[in-house]
């Protein structure tokens, strides 16, 4: 027999019962559905914050005293209670590390967001306000637009000057040039020398929110008790990477007082150590998924020998008449083969749409960008394609080997 009739007729017995096939491929598409929807979501996370990443320049490690990621939970009160790292500490690294590194970024951010204002014109409520020194744009991929970036002297001697991102000038200074032009922050005033070329969002938050001012001036306005400094060291190549983190370590403990057996009241982290804290989750959450998946593809599995048995015992008759007229034993396998594989797949195929529609619907609402997942979505069909076969075997199989005779008188 032609594999076309096969084909005819394996998918015509299928339509012949079509909210049994539905209610079969149901399974299937549940267990495809769980792993895909995890792994479409997962990787469109991981591909956000290898993107978002960019606050940490190439090469680049930073000290705060709270990490990057899971500071809340049991160990708020652990990182709460652990000293700020001061001004004048941020200062004294700074000198220790010359020579080491020529890139040492200071910077710290108001505790809630500002309003930046200009003569009547006003921001929302929700700029990011800080201060820092020269080194914030290589240590922060930032780059300047218009004006010029901050001076020593302007660190040195605390200078009323600030550089805005693009989103304060299209409030503030829609038709007008920003250079030279004093804006308050924070009922305080700053005279605008630069500002920052557009970066994008990060994590669904606006990079070009931000306006920045020396980092002396920002303690002297906003006072010291409340704020803690991050320093980002920038090592001179990747090769000495290693090396300037371990030599920036040392002088960080040097200036924190610490002794040599005290463990370190800082945190150190990088984009490889962010990036291996997410691994470690998504890890868990992935193998999480793998089980529950494997549970209902299993159980799926199950489902479709069950409905092809019972195909087969309703289709003895039918069976017999065919080999009588000289089908083979072949073609009869074939046949019922190419049923459960079609029942799988289509269950895997809609799972498949199902899983990337409502992960990627997941990643946008986390702010992460769509993506479709080919290499999951491929091994998905290939899964089910296994499932199908390897379930569907001893069925086709029994129906194959039926004696044309008895099957002709089962009824």
């Amino acid at each position: 027999m032609p594999l076309t009739e096969i084909l005819r007729i394996a998918f015509s017995s299928i339509g012949v019962n079509k909210l049994r096939s539905i209610l079969t491929m149901l399974g299937i598409t549940i267990g495809v559905f769980s792993v895909i929807g995890v792994m479409t979501t997962i990787s469109a996370l991981r591909g956000s914050i290898e993107v978002g990443l960019s606050f940490l320049g190439s090469n680049t490690f930073q000290m705060a005293k709270w990490p990057v990621v899971g500071g809340g939970g049991r160990d708020h009160r652990k990182y709460e209670m652990r000293r700020n790292i001061t001004l004048a500490q941020a200062l004294r690294y700074k000198q220790l590390m010359a020579g080491v590194s020529e890139v040492v970024c200071l910077k710290v951010f108001n505790q809630s967001p500002a309003q930046a204002v200009y003569n009547a014109r006003k921001t929302t409520p929700d700029v990011s306000f800080g201060g820092t020194n020269e080194f914030f744009l290589n240590a922060n991929q930032f780059s300047i637009e218009l004006g010029r970036n901050f001076q020593p002297e302007d660190i040195e001697l605390g200078r009323p000057v600030v550089i805005i991102g693009q989103d304060i000038i299209k409030k503030l200074f829609p038709a007008e040039n920003p250079l030279g032009k004093t804006i308050k922050v924070k009922e305080r005033t700053y005279v605008v020398i630069g500002t920052f070329a557009g970066k994008g969002t990060t994590f669904g938050q606006s990079d070009d929110n931000i306006a920045m001012i020396p980092i002396t001036r920002f303690f002297s306005d906003m006072g010291t008790e409340r704020y803690t400094v991050n320093i980002a060291t920038e090592a001179p190549s990747h090769q000495l990477y290693n090396e300037t983190m371990d030599k920036g370590v040392t002088a960080m403990r040097i200036v924190r007082g610490l002794a040599p057996e005290a463990e370190n009241d800082f945190e150190l982290y990088s984009n490889d150590s962010i990036l291996g804290i997410f691994g470690k989750v998504a890890d868990v959450v992935s193998n999480g998924s793998f089980v529950i998946s494997g549970i209902a593809l299993l159980a799926a599995g199950v489902g479709i020998m069950n409905i092809m048995l019972v195909s087969v015992t309703e289709r003895t008759k039918e069976i017999g008449i065919r080999k009588s007229i000289g089908a083979r034993k072949k073609s009869i396998l074939t046949q019922f083969l190419i049923e459960a594989v079609a029942i799988s797949l289509a269950g895997g195929v809609f799972g498949i749409a199902l899983g990337v529609g409502v992960g990627n619907l997941v990643a946008i609402l986390m702010k992460a960008d769509a993506i479709f997942p080919w290499d999951w979505a491929f091994l998905g069909l290939v899964v089910c394609s296994g499932i199908g076969i390897c379930f569907g075997f001893y069925p086709a199989w029994k129906a194959a080997s039926l004696d044309p005779i008895e099957a002709l008188r089962y009824e």
